[in-house]
């Protein structure tokens, strides 16, 4: 009677100890969500604005059609630049690659006194700007550093006023193409915004531009000249991207 007794007080015993030793088991901690690697893929439309250099460089070669070779020289200044952009990437592992169309309107304005005929002063302003570059660049997460390059245009008008009265003489405007090449850095600050900086160079073979000057006639009836014009541009960007974060990390690397 006693040994039944003191395993039935047992096995109560146990039977209470089991439900506190379970309560006494830490609680698994809940799974941790993969964190989420920034997408660059998509397409993506914004707005630039800035400050560039524009280095014009002027060679007379012919007077009144009879070759004849000065050189003006050149001359650098600058002026403000805004415009827009659009374009499209997509990215593979940590690599982005991109192609993109910025428009701006630029008031790149440059002067000089002829050295050639110093009664004569030249002007020219660059007033829109186009660029149509590839990019290829390296993402860590929401940031991304960037190469692009390309094809550039540029609208420019040439003057050639008088010095002493500042009455213009001649007048020709230009649509001229070149290349461009740049650096970029940026960071997707929001699902679907980024924001960064970036520098270009665009830079323009010489183009022969014949410059007709009834004004000065008839000592000097038309000018031919060698023009080129390079520019160095620093912009600010921001950008609205359709599509925000994608993948979580482990999946996709």
């Amino acid at each position: 009677m006693k040994k039944i007794l003191v395993g039935t007080v047992a096995l109560v015993a146990m039977g209470m100890a089991a439900p506190a030793s379970a309560a006494d088991l830490a609680a698994r901690p809940a799974p941790i969500a993969a964190p989420m690697m920034y997408d660059w893929s998509g397409f993506y439309i914004g707005a630039n604005g800035g400050y560039g250099w524009s280095r014009q460089c002027i060679d007379i070669t012919a007077v009144n059609t009879v070759a004849f070779g000065f050189a003006e020289g050149c001359k650098d200044n600058g002026g403000g630049i805004v415009g827009g952009q659009v374009g499209y990437r997509w990215q593979s592992s940590a690599f982005v690659f991109g192609l993109e169309a910025q428009g701006d309107w630029a008031n790149l304005r440059n002067d000089r006194i002829s050295l050639f005929n110093p009664a004569n002063t030249w002007k020219s302003n660059i007033n829109a700007l186009g660029l149509f570059t590839g990019q290829i660049g390296y993402a860590w997460n929401a940031t991304l550093l960037y190469v692009k390059g390309g094809a550039a245009v540029a609208n420019q008008r040439f003057d050639i006023f008088n010095t002493a009265t500042g009455i213009g003489t001649v007048q020709a405007e230009r649509t001229r193409w070149g290349g461009v090449i740049g650096v970029g850095l940026e960071y997707g600050f929001a699902p679907n915004w980024t924001a960064g900086i970036e520098y270009d160079y665009l830079f323009r073979t010489s183009d022969s531009s014949a410059f007709v000057t009834p004004a000065l006639a008839p000592a000097i009836t038309a000018i031919a000249a060698n023009t080129r014009t390079d520019i160095s541009m620093i912009t600010g960007r921001i950008s609205y991207k359709f599509g925000g974060y994608g993948a979580p990390i482990a999946a996709r690397y």
